[in-house]
């Protein structure tokens, strides 16, 4: 596990991102924490299991149908995305990783 901390890395209020299996933090923000690094792990789980470019064309095209969905709310639409809300879920759970199924964050996609 790499992580970057930064004065461009993410962007805007974002804390930290994940770019695969790289977590990079704003040196703002200061260390992460272990609720954030759990949840930034759950991610790079994710990417794994999804070959890493697959994830980020699902979480992208998951963010434009939550756009729609939310009429453009921005925060709605990211806290919707399924990866996220499988990350947000479980980020305070510190053994789940060691018990995540494969795929876990298919149970959190919603339609409706």
């Amino acid at each position: 596990m790499i992580i970057i901390n930064n004065r461009f890395i993410p962007f805007g209020s974002f804390h930290g991102i994940n770019l695969f299996g790289i977590i990079f933090v704003q040196r703002r923000w200061g260390k992460m924490g272990r609720v954030e690094l759990t949840h930034e792990l759950i991610h790079t789980r994710q990417q794994m299991e999804m070959i890493f470019l697959l994830f980020y064309v699902w979480y992208l095209v998951e963010y434009v149908v939550r756009l729609l969905q939310y009429r453009f709310d921005i925060d709605k639409a990211y806290r919707n995305i399924s990866f996220e809300r499988e990350a947000y879920a479980n980020e305070r759970n510190r053994n789940y990783l060691r018990y995540r199924r494969c795929m876990a964050w298919f149970h959190y996609l919603r339609i409706h």
